[in-house]
């Protein structure tokens, strides 16, 4: 499961020692709340089903799909058994059902453990990104919400890039690159930084 407000209140707390812009930001708009997901299939069939979609449309698919497989959708043995028909009355592309059925045989062979991902972060990412349709952004928020692991740091999302310049009182926002190396002096607490950088980005409004 993800970081608990207690491991986030921890690693804010740790992160404000050592960063004054931290520490201000903090003052105004106080710790984020945890986002968690479950560990497993199901987290990541959402994150598929979910790509390029708002949450209301992800929420639909996945409803009809749990209907037409007869209430067994975090069976991947039930997705595979499914046919081509039944996958695109459920509303998905044949793009997602493809990556939807690679993770669904990935889960069922067992070519992939996704109770027993390696526990050096690259290593884990490395193993989700090799299934068809998790990029890296995916893999390394499937570790933040769904594992906890305490250092993940996705540099690529617009809005931690976003809040990150506007946080460090930057005068534009900075790249990728540049918000990977911004955050290397804040190991091993990036996963906080990361999900405080979400609730700054919304005002402090906790969400997810």
């Amino acid at each position: 499961m993800g970081l608990s407000a207690e491991q986030l209140n921890a690693g804010m707390d740790a992160l404000a020692e050592r960063e004054p812009a931290i520490a201000a930001a903090l003052a105004d708009y106080g710790y984020p709340a945890p986002r968690i997901r479950e560990r497993g299939y199901a987290t990541l069939l959402r994150t598929i089903i979910g790509q390029q979609v708002s949450v209301k449309a992800a929420q639909s698919v996945w409803n009809k799909l749990d209907a037409l497989l007869d209430g067994a959708v975090l069976d991947p043995a039930a997705l595979l058994a499914a046919d081509a028909e039944t996958l695109r009355a459920a509303g998905l592309s044949r793009q997602k059902a493809g990556y939807a059925l690679g993770l669904a045989e990935a889960v069922a062979s067992g070519r992939i453990d996704l109770h027993q991902l390696p526990a050096d972060d690259e290593e884990a990412i490395a193993a989700l990104v090799s299934l068809k349709g998790i990029g890296r952004w995916s893999a390394e928020i499937y570790l933040l919400f769904a594992e906890g692991r305490p250092d993940i740091w996705p540099a690529g999302d617009l809005a931690v890039q976003i809040a990150v310049g506007r946080i460090l009182g930057l005068s534009e926002k900075p790249t990728e690159k540049e918000t990977r190396a911004l955050a290397d002096p804040w190991r091993p607490h990036r996963g906080a930084a990361a999900i405080f950088a979400w609730h700054h980005y919304q005002g402090g409004v906790p969400v997810g």
